[in-house]
């Protein structure tokens, strides 16, 4: 397998396909690289270098016990990008990793980054505040992390419904539902519930302020797991002359549901930026 060190000495297992450009992956909750395996083989055979990787503590990768927030999450991205010698990136974030790629443009700069792609993500602030009153309550992340200790299994199998949009009309193979319990089920449990944490309480505002590169922007409106109007639509609002696309109807997890449309639109943006 492909590996690489962190800084604190934590191996990271990395995908790395293809040729030409670059375009850099990171996954969502409690997922892994193989979710997004449809998008490196689409872009893979159409000419570009496509990297994913799994997150510290899921997956491939280690488990180590701590360092499940964001700013070491950001320090493990620069850390593949250095080890690969990565320039002029296309960075791509699912949910919590549009956290990822966001942090990293704030805390490493736009220096090796051409182009950004958020895709329902938790950007800029996905909990409650009282200066982002629209966010998701406490007590939604309470929820999670109670189900996650009391039953991981049955709790990751129950998500699948809203993460998919099961119960609004969308439809997934019996396969990719087992492969979601399968791969969300690799994690390490401590990382997994971290990870709640981490996404509850962390701001991007700061960072996507830092984004001066062009940017895309996808979220489904019916997205039951990260609410648009509090994430991806504020994200459009901060990120000047970023590119926003809503999937009318589209659930969180489209990348499966939507994933012809995800693949165009994705191949349709990288070519305005190469």
């Amino acid at each position: 397998m492909s590996t690489f060190k962190t800084q604190d000495g934590t191996s990271i297992y990395y995908k790395d396909w293809g040729t030409g450009k670059p375009i850099l992956f990171s996954h969502g909750w409690p997922l892994d690289a193989d979710m997004w395996d449809s998008q490196l083989n689409f872009l893979a055979e159409r000419g570009y270098r496509v990297i994913a990787f799994d997150r510290r503590g899921f997956g491939r990768s280690e488990q180590p016990w701590t360092g499940n927030d964001y700013d070491t999450f950001a320090s493990d991205i620069n850390g593949l990008i250095e080890h690969l010698d990565l320039h002029d990136i296309t960075l791509v974030g699912f949910s919590m990793g549009g956290g990822d790629v966001a942090r990293y443009i704030g805390n490493y700069g736009t220096d090796r980054v051409s182009a950004l792609v958020l895709l329902g993500a938790v950007t800029p602030i996905f909990g409650k505040t009282a200066d982002h009153p629209e966010g998701v309550d406490e007590s939604v992340f309470d929820g999670i992390r109670d189900g996650l200790r009391k039953d991981r299994a049955q709790f990751i199998s129950d998500f699948a419904t809203p993460f998919y949009g099961l119960n609004k009309g969308q439809t997934v193979s019996e396969g990719v539902l087992t492969q979601t319990l399968n791969i969300a089920l690799l994690a390490s449990l401590k990382s997994t519930i971290d990870c709640v944490t981490a996404f509850q309480t962390s701001d991007f505002r700061g960072d996507l302020a830092k984004v001066d590169v062009p940017t895309l922007i996808i979220h489904g409106t019916a997205d039951q797991v990260v609410p648009f109007e509090a994430t991806g639509a504020l994200s459009a609002k901060i990120i000047t002359h970023s590119q926003l696309k809503t999937y009318e109807n589209g659930p969180h997890g489209f990348a499966a549901t939507h994933q012809d449309q995800l693949n165009s639109d994705l191949l349709a943006f990288i070519k305005t930026v190469y």
